[in-house]
């Protein structure tokens, strides 16, 4: 029986709904990052809300508090799914190194069956065009593919990604081409969230300090504002500092990986087509359609008919080699040497 994609895909994801759905190996966290989120607006619902309501009883003011939080906690929970259950951009991997890389060297020979061939190596970079310019891309070993230019290989999910930003653990999910914007939109609504309920449980103590007449009296009749108001000002440090780096990072059309790698002063950004247009790529694009269909059934491979031993150029002169399949490999050969018999006859 023919299996799916999502069957025999070899990274280390995990899929739902027949491959509809696709996390990270760590998607358990995600429950911890749903918590984070869903316990303090609980607690605002359930203590603060409810007094601003009777604090605004005209116009049904103090509802309009709570539907908006309510509301807003959906949103930032779907850009989370959006987030972290999708292809962020994963780039499928071949049963093969590509043959039309393979490049022949007859300086230095191998003695296959009693006959001197040229041995088949395969580069470790190549040059691609990038906007004008020329830009190396790097072989992966265990995709066997030349990466595309922004692309990495992560060492957690065991995936090359397209545009590959980071791994995040928060959602259980790599940050790529496909999901960076959903991303952004999640650290930056969460640092609104962050942002509102700390306004709001403030406010609550304010009127209850008009209320009582001192502060501790205040504290001491809702505790709750209280630790809201330093839960979600701790938070806000962690994700509205996430947000003002994603920020700079879109300005510059960067990636974290390669911030962290060649640093902030990298000045040779084939990239950057300037601020505006760096949003505009981000925000006002549409998302690339994914590579990889998870759902369609797995396409047997032919085996490769002619193989042999493939050895991989390093460009600091260290070549690893990649051995084949060697099958009907001795059947070739007879019918190679057969030929060259009777020719010379």
């Amino acid at each position: 029986m023919a299996e799916r994609v999502y069957q025999v895909w070899k990274g280390r994801n995990i899929f739902f709904c027949k491959g509809r759905l696709i996390f990270g190996p760590d998607a358990k966290s995600l429950i911890i990052t749903l918590l984070l989120i869903v316990v303090p607006v609980v607690i605002f619902c359930t203590n603060v809300a409810r007094n601003l309501i009777h604090e605004f009883p005209t116009y049904n003011s103090g509802y309009i508090i709570l539907v908006v939080t309510i509301l807003f906690t959906i949103y930032v929970l779907v850009l989370l799914f959006l987030t972290s259950a999708r292809d962020p951009g994963l780039v499928p991997r071949n049963s093969y190194p590509p043959e039309e890389e393979i490049c022949y060297e007859s300086s230095t020979l191998a003695d296959v069956g009693g006959r001197h061939t040229p041995t088949p190596r395969l580069p470790r970079t190549k040059e691609v065009s990038v906007n004008g310019f020329s830009v190396k891309v790097k072989y992966c070993d265990t995709c066997m593919i030349y990466r595309p230019p922004r692309c990495s290989h992560c060492s957690v999910c065991d995936n090359c990604v397209e545009r590959f930003d980071h791994h995040c653990p928060w959602v259980g999910q790599c940050i790529g081409l496909r999901n960076y914007r959903y991303f952004f939109l999640f650290v930056s609504s969460s640092a609104l969230l962050c942002i509102f309920i700390f306004a709001m449980s403030a406010w609550n103590v304010k009127f209850l300090m008009d209320d009582y007449g001192t502060p501790w009296k205040a504290m001491k009749e809702s505790p709750a504002s209280v630790i809201l108001i330093v839960y979600s000002f701790i938070f806000l440090w962690f994700v509205g500092g996430l947000t003002c780096f994603h920020l700079y990072l879109i300005g510059r059309n960067q990636t974290t990986y390669e911030n962290f790698r060649y640093g902030a002063a990298n000045r040779h950004n084939v990239y950057d087509q300037g601020c505006l247009k760096n949003f505009l790529e981000v925000f006002c694009t549409m998302t690339k359609p994914s590579r990889n269909n998870f759902q369609a059934y797995q396409q047997e491979e032919m085996p490769m008919r002619i193989t042999r031993e493939v050895k991989i150029d390093d460009s600091e002169g260290d070549s690893r080699t990649k051995v084949h399949d060697n099958l009907e490999i001795d059947n070739d050969l007879l019918k190679i040497s057969q030929r060259r018999d009777a020719v010379n006859s």
